[in-house]
């Protein structure tokens, strides 16, 4: 999917994907670790190309550790 196009997840949305608390994700974006956008509102916004990649990092990561 071009980025052009990428889908915008929230926080909560993001969350639910690495199953963790919203306020962990606020924090991993605070500290660089994904990226965001700002609404206009203030709220955060995350390509899902990127969250996708990153979970993607994530899993292969967690087999390699478990010795799968």
């Amino acid at each position: 999917m071009a980025k052009d196009f990428d889908r915008l997840l929230t926080t909560g949305e993001v969350a639910r994907m690495f199953r963790v608390n919203p306020k962990t994700v606020a924090k991993w974006a605070a500290a660089g670790r994904i990226g965001s956008l700002r609404t206009p509102g203030g709220h955060r916004r995350f390509r899902q190309s990127e969250v996708s990649a990153l979970l993607a990092g994530v899993t292969v990561h967690a087999r390699r550790s478990s010795g799968e």
